[in-house]
């Protein structure tokens, strides 16, 4: 079932990549920030190390070549769009975003990035979270002067957004070298305390600018990628370390968007808790139809989970018995069963309703 799913709405985005423009003013814009996981190519643009342009990546995207996306096809918010009936977001760095195509929204979301300026900076150009926001900003002086300030204050308004980050903060920040700066400055429930206030800046931010739908995604199980079952994990036992970190961080995340939304007098920010979403086939693929949880599809060493995913790589054969694409991202078909989550799932899931109730209520607005 799930497999003619995926085959129904990539038909979808080869009509959507074909006619170029589909219908954007009668669709809900869509905005996308964050990490690498929600990343369509903005990396692309920029001189950066963070980067998944070449083969494999892309594989299985409907093109079949590299489009920037960590994945071997589509990403989490090519299903999301997917769900509101519009092409995909186009990275915000793309010259192709202009004119009415800003009316579908954009993807402002860079590899590599973390809540805190200084996560990722082995990666030097990748765009920081607070400069993703500058982008939003400017995004609708563009678009203003396409369709006006006030349709385009409206139209931000009614946009559903998706933000994602607070992974790299741990692997690619805190726990990346043995005593780390952050490490040293902070012990791991002080560091968390001090990555919820910058996360609720940013999200607070993001309100200022006129987002009114927000998406906010958990961390995933960390300790369990491939990666770190290479790297720090023992016996094919999730990293302890990552997993307690993950632990602390994805309760906390819905405390402040419970904070937030009581302040603001309304159900803003909406948690998606991805962690529980991977654990379903993490801890059980089989019953997924997945072969394996810990090795990578793309990779090299110990699980596939050492190096970057390129042509001198190991490649399975069947991606989608594959949970991870590659060291630290899913499949296309793991990143589908996510969305399906966010879209019926409980409160376990997704705090204080899932999308289907989100895209039920605003429609009657």
């Amino acid at each position: 079932m799930a497999l003619v799913f995926i085959s129904y709405i990539v038909m979808g985005i080869v009509m959507a990549l074909a006619s170029g423009f589909i219908g954007a003013e009668a669709t809900r814009a869509f905005f996308v920030f964050g990490d690498s996981l929600v990343d369509n190519g903005n990396n692309n643009f920029l001189a950066t190390t963070a980067r998944a342009d070449s083969p494999p990546y892309g594989i299985d995207f409907p093109t079949g070549i590299p489009t920037g996306r960590f994945s071997n096809g589509l990403n989490i918010p090519d299903f999301i769009s997917l769900q509101l009936g519009s092409e995909p977001t186009l990275p915000y760095l793309s010259p192709q975003l202009n004119g009415l195509r800003l009316l579908v929204g954009a993807n402002f979301a860079s590899a590599g990035v973390g809540i805190l300026n200084d996560t990722g900076i082995q990666f030097v150009n990748i765009i920081r979270m607070f400069s993703q926001l500058d982008y939003f900003e400017d995004y609708q002086r563009r678009l203003s002067s396409v369709i006006g300030e006030e349709q385009t204050q409206r139209r931000v308004n009614e946009a559903l957004v998706l933000i994602t980050c607070g992974g790299n903060d741990f692997v690619n920040n805190y726990y990346l070298v043995p005593n780390s700066a952050r490490s040293r400055q902070f012990t791991l429930p002080n560091y968390v305390n001090y990555l919820m206030s910058e996360y609720k800046k940013l999200l607070r931010r993001l309100y200022d600018l006129g987002a009114r739908r927000v998406l906010v995604t958990g961390t995933g199980p960390l300790g369990c990628a491939p990666a770190e079952l290479a790297q720090r994990g023992r016996n094919g036992r999730c990293s302890t370390e990552l997993m307690h970190a993950a632990s602390l961080f994805n309760p906390q995340l819905v405390q402040i968007i419970k904070q937030l939304n009581a302040e603001l007098g309304s159900d803003v920010f909406i948690a998606a808790n991805t962690q529980e979403m991977h654990n379903n086939f993490i801890m059980n693929p089989q019953a997924y139809g997945f072969e394996t949880s810990k090795v990578a599809c793309c990779g090299r060493g110990p699980y596939n989970g050492l190096g970057p995913c390129n042509l001198e790589s190991n490649l399975c054969p069947n991606r989608d018995t594959y949970v991870y694409w590659d060291p630290f991202h899913p499949s296309e078909r793991a990143n589908n069963l996510i969305v399906q989550d966010m879209l019926s799932g409980t409160t376990k899931y997704m705090y204080p309703m899932n999308l289907s109730t989100i895209l039920a209520l605003d429609s009657r607005n």
